[in-house]
């Protein structure tokens, strides 16, 4: 239990979710036979599921913020319809309609951070409201009707990495990739351990690190292997490409930047944020506006894979999205969740809506049981800080190097200190 403690940072809470995640993943693995872990059905899982992740990289920033977005399913319905038939009549490039889907969703955000930033309409409203424009919008547009998009549209959303170099049984570019993210790992592990000695910081033992890495390299290089092994024509797909550098942006930003520091000041107290120089109008605005950006992205790969844009597209994303922040560490109030655990609690409820389908169970109990984990995952959390203990969401953030390790809600006067750090650092 001591060697546990030392590999996962002194408690093994703090990475429970990433356990569930695992455990998982073996049961369905035993229960299916072994279906849960072949190329084709991991394939699958990334292409069916990306776009809900991709919402959920914009939610968690949202709800750090204080906020809620209802509207994102019907506003990537909206911009998927308009994108499609723009293309269709006007004979747009498919570039040229990508781009003009995240302007229309930059368009959307900048509408619904107007009323709540500005005008200081709850966000639970704004976006309530925009749940029934934009999806009367949609069918408003469409008539009702589903309307096709180009073959080479749908790269955004069933694409996959082509076949360069020599015939090697893989897909070249997927094991360059997964060498490449494998290389990356080890690098930047290596390099915090050494600037921390450097600074004097107590590090783990060189026996934790090495074992760290050994288990995330593994990782990474069985999953490589089950993406270039996929059926002929597949290898890693474009969507979960697209997803990796989102997460990469969005993590960097939210724990690396000055606007980073701001929206989680604004979510744990904005009237300490804002008297420490901190502009929460603006805050709130920027993190409305990139919501319906991604909304208006996902909506777009999801029209790419399914071929077709119609006026059932974003039916219960919202809530899809919501389930993947909560899981994955955000905290109702605000302040607390980091795009990694986002992303986590997302790949959770996929691999639990893949496994239940694998085995055949019925929609109707598998959104029984998905209310009921998603229910559970939030209680035990709360029960944890009323107990005074450090909050297994806390831990996960704080073992995942995030800024959302506040397990405890801060007294006003640490989070006021909080944010005069933040005004100092801008």
């Amino acid at each position: 239990m001591d060697a546990l403690k030392k590999l996962f940072g002194g408690n093994t809470r703090q990475f429970g979710m990433i356990f569930a995640l695992v455990a998982l993943i073996i049961l369905f693995q035993i229960l299916t036979g072994g279906l849960t872990l072949t190329p084709d059905n991991v394939i699958n899982l990334f292409n069916g599921n990306s776009y809900i992740l991709i919402l959920a990289i914009g939610m968690v920033l949202v709800i750090i913020a204080g906020h809620i977005d209802l509207s994102v399913g019907s506003v990537a319905a909206s911009v998927g319809i308009i994108v499609a038939i723009t293309m269709r009549d006007w004979h747009l490039p498919s570039g040229v309609g990508i781009l003009l889907g995240l302007i229309m969703g930059a368009v959307i955000g900048t509408w619904q951070g107007f009323w709540v930033a500005y005008v200081g309409i709850p966000a639970f409203i704004v976006t309530l409201a925009g749940m029934l424009l934009f999806r009367g919008l949609n069918q408003f547009i469409g008539q009702s009707n589903t309307v096709p998009v180009p073959k080479d549209f749908t790269y955004i959303g069933a694409g996959y990495l082509p076949e360069i170099g020599p015939n090697t049984g893989y897909n070249n570019l997927t094991l360059l990739l997964g060498l490449i993210g494998a290389a990356a790992v080890v690098f930047f592990q290596l390099r915090a351990r050494r600037e921390a000695k450097a600074l004097g910081a107590e590090v783990p033992d060189q026996w934790v690190t090495v074992t760290r890495l050994v288990l995330i390299v593994a990782a990474i290089l069985y999953a490589t292997y089950l993406f270039a092994t996929g059926r002929p024509g597949t290898s890693f797909p474009i969507p979960g490409l697209i997803l990796g550098v989102l997460v990469l942006i969005y993590g960097f930003v939210s724990s690396k930047t000055i606007i980073g520091r701001h929206i989680y000041a604004v979510g744990g107290n904005r009237h300490a944020a804002e008297l420490s120089g901190v502009q929460s109008k603006k805050v709130n605005f920027m993190v409305m506006m990139n919501m319906s950006i991604l909304a208006a992205l996902a909506g777009m790969v999801f029209v790419g894979r399914s071929t077709a844009s119609g006026p059932f597209d974003g039916t219960g994303w919202e809530l899809d999205a919501i389930a993947a922040v909560f899981i994955g560490g955000a905290a109702v109030t605000g302040g607390v969740g980091t795009v990694i655990g986002s992303i986590v609690g997302g790949l959770v409820m996929a691999v639990l809506n893949n496994g239940l389908q694998l085995l055949g169970v019925g929609a109707d109990l598998t959104q029984m049981i998905k209310g009921i984990v998603l229910l559970l995952a939030v209680a035990f959390d709360v029960y944890s800080k009323i107990q005074g203990r450090p909050s297994l969401i806390g831990l996960l953030m704080r073992g995942m190097g995030g800024n959302g390790n506040r397990g405890v809600p801060a007294q006003p006067d640490e989070t006021t200190k909080t944010s005069e750090v933040v005004a100092r650092e801008s």
